[in-house]
C-alpha cells in the first residue's frame, strides 16, 4: 500500500499542469462543444492509463421556458461510462461531473497563481480536479493484486450544475448495478465530508396580464411585473417558516418598454428541502399563493417545475462507509469527519436509488461557483491517496459491502 500511495506522490507535477489544462476549457453546462472537448480528453486518459471499456452516451436536451410561455431547448454534451472488471464480486460506482457553472462568456476563463499552493479557475475545485483525483486513485489501485476482487464503474456525466436532468435515468439505473458509490464533489470548504444533503427543487412561475399603453390607457392594464413582485415578496416570506426550507427567486424578467403596461413576466426559482415531508409542505404554500394572486383581475399565473432531488439521509449503509473512508483518513494522518450541508448533488440521486454513497472525495478548495473559485494544490494527491486506499479496503473484504443488487 506505502508503494501505491507514493506513486501518487509523485504525480503532482503533471496532476497540476492536466488540471490547469482542463479548466482552461470552458464546459459551462450549456457549452455543448467545451463539454464534448474535456469529456473527450478525460476519455481518453482514463481508457489510456486504466485499459477500461469506454461508452458514450447523448442526454435528453435541457428545456427552459422563456417569458412568453414557450419552450428553449438546449442540447447538452454526451456523458461517458468508463468500466473494468463487471463480473467482480463487489461493484464500485464512481462519479463526476464535467460541466461548470460558468457560461461561454464568462469573463472567468483563465488560472492565476494566487501563491505556490493555491491555484484559482474556473472548475479547478467543482470539480476538475476531483476528475483527476479519480483517475489518479483507479490507476494506483489497478497496480495492486487486489484488483480481482473490485470492478468498477465511472459516469462523466455533462450536466450536474443544472439538476442533471437528461443523465439521471443513466445515475439511477446504474445505482441498481453497483453496491456502493464513490462521488467526487469538491470537499467542504473546511476539508470535511458532506454528510446529508438537502434535497432541491427547481421552479419557474409564468404570469400573463393585461397589456396597455402606460399613458393614455394604463387603467385598462394589468400589470405582470407587479403580479410577479407580489408573488416574489410572498414565496420569500416563506423562509423561516419551516425548519431547513429555504426558497430563492433567482432569475425575474418581463415587459420589453417603460411605455407599455407588461402583459408577460417571468421568475424561476430554487427550493431546498430537509426532510421528504418538506415538499409537500412547499407545494401547498405555493397553490395558496397562486389561488391569491389568479384571484385577481386580469391575472394568470402558472407554475412549472418539481423537486428532481430529494433529500440525501445518512442510514446504517452510508454510515458504514462514511465509518471507512474516516478510518482511511485516519491512517494517512488528516482525519475526516462529515457534517450537514444545503448543497446537493448527483450523491443524492443515487442515495434515492438506493446506493450508500460518499459525495465529497473531491479536492480541497473555496469560492467555488464564484470568480474567485481555487483549489488548495496539495490536495489533489492527498485526495487521490485517500480514495486509492478506500478501494484497497474495499477490495480486501468485499463481502462486507455487498448489498441485494436488481
Amino acid at each position: 500500500m506505502d508503494a501505491l500511495l507514493s506513486s501518487i506522490t509523485e504525480r503532482q507535477p503533471p496532476l497540476t499542469e492536466t488540471l490547469v489544462k482542463l479548466a482552461q476549457i470552458n464546459s459551462g453546462t450549456l457549452n455543448r462543444a467545451g463539454v464534448n472537448q474535456v469529456g473527450e480528453l478525460l476519455s481518453k486518459m482514463f481508457c489510456a492509463r486504466l485499459n477500461c471499456h469506454h461508452q458514450q452516451h447523448a442526454v435528453a436536451a435541457s428545456t427552459q421556458l422563456r417569458t412568453d410561455g414557450s419552450a428553449e431547448e438546449h442540447r447538452l454534451g454526451d456523458l461517458h461510462i468508463l468500466s473494468k472488471r463487471p463480473d467482480a464480486p463487489l461493484q464500485v460506482l464512481l462519479t463526476g461531473h464535467l460541466d461548470t457553472v460558468f457560461p461561454a462568456d464568462s469573463a472567468f476563463q483563465r488560472c492565476q497563481w494566487l501563491d505556490d499552493q493555491t491555484l484559482q479557475g474556473p472548475g479547478v475545485s467543482d470539480m476538475k480536479g476531483g476528475l483527476l483525483v479519480m483517475l489518479e486513485a483507479l490507476s494506483a489501485f489497478e497496480q495492486s493484486p487486489l484488483t480481482q476482487r473490485l470492478g468498477w464503474t465511472v459516469i462523466l456525466n455533462p450536466d450536474e450544475e443544472i439538476g442533471s436532468p437528461g443523465s439521471a435515468a443513466i445515475l439511477a439505473q446504474q445505482a441498481q448495478q453497483h453496491d456502493l458509490g464513490l462521488i467526487y464533489e469538491p470537499a467542504l470548504p473546511n476539508g470535511q465530508l458532506a454528510g446529508e444533503r438537502k434535497g432541491s427543487g427547481n421552479f419557474t412561475a409564468l404570469f400573463t396580464g393585461v397589456e396597455a399603453h402606460a399613458g393614455r390607457e394604463h387603467h385598462l392594464g394589468r400589470n405582470a411585473i407587479c403580479a410577479m413582485a407580489e408573488f416574489i415578496t410572498a414565496v420569500d416570506q416563506l423562509n423561516g417558516r419551516r425548519d431547513g426550507v429555504t426558497l430563492n427567486i433567482g432569475v425575474a424578467d418581463g415587459g420589453e418598454t417603460t411605455n407599455q403596461v407588461p402583459d408577460q413576466a417571468r421568475c424561476r426559482f430554487n427550493i431546498r428541502t430537509r426532510i421528504s415531508a418538506d415538499e409537500q409542505w412547499c407545494q401547498q404554500q405555493l397553490q395558496i399563493i397562486q389561488q391569491q394572486i389568479n384571484s385577481k383581475e386580469g391575472i394568470s399565473l402558472t407554475l412549472h417545475g418539481s423537486f428532481g432531488r430529494p433529500p440525501k439521509q445518512l442510514d446504517q449503509a452510508h454510515l458504514a462507509l462514511f465509518q471507512l473512508v474516516t478510518e482511511c483518513s485516519g491512517l494517512l494522518g488528516a482525519p475526516l469527519a462529515w457534517e450537514s450541508t444545503g448543497g446537493c448533488c448527483d450523491g443524492n440521486n443515487l442515495s434515492a436509488a438506493g446506493l450508500p454513497n460518499v459525495d465529497t472525495l473531491g479536492v480541497q478548495g473555496g469560492h467555488i461557483h464564484s470568480h474567485s473559485e481555487f483549489i488548495r494544490l496539495p490536495s489533489l494527491v492527498e485526495r487521490a491517496q485517500l480514495s486509492a486506499m478506500i478501494l484497497l479496503r474495499l477490495a480486501e473484504q468485499p463481502d462486507t459491502w455487498l448489498r441485494n443488487r436488481m
